[in-house]
């Protein structure tokens, strides 16, 4: 048996006026879903436990088959894991946006929470920059893809609430910065960093061509490192991770599963869908698992661009979906399942916590239709009346075949 997992990050929105009340989800061209919708089982499932921020690496832990309650320690530690940082007991690993800030009425406001979402090959030389300027025995930094990079405090604090980068587009941050004392030593590499990025020839040069420059660091997410059996020991599976994003890899990592890095994977829109597609068949030939996950819906989301959701989700369904799903049979009995982590509402620009789409399909009949379903989309999954809660039974739900 073969099993799959296809996770468009943000895909579930909610209606918008422009649409004539529709989602994108509904507005878009997604045959290859809405077949995967008639064909199986849809509802909806609780992602994000009520006492969680609706976050990517709580609500992926829940996708993955984890309960948040009993593993979550942060999410940076996750993303640690993927790069190759080891974490002592008493180190704390922060993620480090690279942002622009923007001033106006003598405050500072968050302008982009992804620099413009600066190239990696930029961004590298700026983390390098930090690294030999303020790195020591206490503070390393290490850099990721594009704006996404990572901070470990050896030793350090993590009893802070700092709120993420993309929750606060185009508002003032002057609320969400850290004042205590514990909080000493990051503000001094936040002010450390907006002076050596003030004239470093990166921004210099993406000032000339009109891009915003990456002007601060913005340190979140933080935590330790996280207990958590692996899924061969809580499935007996074998599997792999494809992904451009160090979150879900790292959730791999500690999951036991391998990472596949596809060529061209850059966790944003030109992402190469196709690759990920094809790079699933050929993993499933010698494993049983495969979680595919696309990032492209919710940057989309998180930039307040409905053409661009609409896009990422048109592409995710022909490349994605389809590419798996023309494929699949040819190896075997499987079971699918198609899955948001959370909604990454376009109007609103960041997650909410309502619960998400899914459909389950399979081979065999242990999902056979049970009630008429013609789309895949938010309201078509809620009118089933099924709810999967808590969501991370859908992990279980997929490998054993039973819904509960």
């Amino acid at each position: 048996m073969k099993y799959v997992i296809l996770l468009g990050d943000g895909m579930a929105d909610e209606p918008i006026e422009e649409l004539g009340g529709k989602t994108p989800l509904q507005a878009a061209n997604t045959p290859n879903m809405d077949q995967l919708a008639r064909r199986g089982i849809s509802g909806l499932a609780e992602t994000v436990p009520l006492a969680f921020h609706p976050g990517s690496d709580v609500a992926n832990l829940s996708v993955f088959g984890y309960d948040p309650a009993s593993c979550y320690s942060g999410r940076s530690p996750l993303e640690a894991s993927s790069m190759g940082v080891e974490l002592g007991p008493d180190d704390v690993a922060f993620r480090l946006n690279l942002v622009t800030l923007g001033r106006a009425n003598n405050d500072l406001y968050m302008q982009e929470f992804s620099a413009g979402h600066i190239t990696t090959e930029e961004a590298r030389e700026l983390i390098n920059c930090l690294q030999e300027e303020l790195g020591d025995e206490e503070f390393q930094f290490y850099p990721g893809v594009s704006y996404r990079h990572l901070m470990v405090w050896r030793g350090g604090h993590d009893n802070f609430n700092v709120a993420p980068p993309h929750d606060l587009t185009g508002q003032s941050i002057r609320d969400h910065v850290l004042r205590s004392a514990e909080a000493l030593p990051l503000m001094q590499i936040t002010n450390a960093a907006q002076m050596l990025f003030k004239n470093h020839p990166v921004n210099l040069k993406r000032e000339k061509e009109g891009k915003p420059p990456a002007n601060s660091v913005w340190l979140w997410g933080q935590g330790r490192r996280p207990k958590m059996p692996t899924l061969q020991e809580k499935f007996g599976l074998t599997g792999a991770v494809i992904s451009a994003v160090d979150l879900i890899k790292g959730i791999g990592v500690y999951a036991g599963l391998d990472i596949i890095n596809v060529p061209g994977a850059t966790g944003y829109l030109d992402t190469n869908y196709l690759g990920k597609g094809e790079a699933a068949l050929a993993a499933l030939k010698t494993r049983d698992f495969v979680y595919l996950h696309v990032e492209a819906p919710d940057e989309a989301g998180h930039s307040g661009s409905l053409a661009d959701k609409i896009e990422a989700l048109e592409r995710f369904d022909r490349d994605v979906v389809g590419t798996v799903m023309r494929g699949i049979g040819a190896l075997g009995d499987y079971r699918v399942l198609l899955i948001p982590d959370h909604p990454t509402p376009v109007a609103k620009m960041t997650h909410t916590r309502d619960p998400v789409p899914f459909a389950l399909v399979s081979s065999g009949p242990e999902f056979a239709p049970r009630a008429e379903v013609l789309e895949y989309s938010e309201a078509a999954a809620k009118a089933t009346g099924l709810v999967i809660d808590p969501g991370h039974r859908m992990m279980e739900i997929l490998i054993s075949g039973r819904l509960p």
